[in-house]
């Protein structure tokens, strides 16, 4: 199951698409047994989110938070965490990278797909693993890949707690 939240009025981002979307990517990564939360919120928010948790007080494009096996309550369908998206900081992402607003939201729901399942870009082997993958993904949902001259991955340019 999605748990979809979008707490951006007119967001312009198609959400039963997103929803479907983060489906498909559930079974491309072979965890199609579990669920995902997934929430787009503002720059505000996110700030928030981001120096609450990570202790860095600026926005930033993508959080996570995984559950690691918590159990809330007996389900059949066990959530993987939570995917917290910044609609603003994907906009200007999407501009800089001159794709639309719905692709840079399925990049970064792949990249935070990824960090709950355990990957990470801290080190340059991760980074290489990590963004195969990135790819491995995007390809299955039929996603254009027009960041490879994208900057390389920062502690702090994007971010999973933990």
């Amino acid at each position: 199951m999605i748990h979809y939240h979008n707490a951006v009025p007119r967001s312009g981002v198609n959400g039963r698409a997103l929803v479907a979307t983060a489906r498909r990517l559930l079974t491309a990564a072979d965890v199609a047994n579990r669920g995902l939360s997934v929430s787009l919120v503002d720059d505000g928010r996110i700030r928030r989110l981001n120096r609450d948790y990570r202790g860095h007080d600026r926005p930033t494009d993508v959080l996570t938070f995984p559950l690691d096996g918590a159990v809330l309550e007996p389900s059949p369908e066990p959530l993987l965490g939570d995917v917290v998206i910044s609609v603003e900081t994907a906009k200007r992402q999407a501009a800089g990278y001159d794709a639309p607003l719905q692709r840079e939201i399925y990049r970064l729901l792949i990249h935070g797909l990824l960090h709950l399942m355990g990957y990470d870009h801290v080190e340059a082997t991760q980074r290489r693993v990590m963004r195969r993958e990135e790819r491995r993904l995007a390809k299955a949902i039929g996603l254009p890949w027009p960041y490879d001259s994208a900057p390389v991955y920062s502690r702090d340019a994007d971010a999973s707690s933990g």
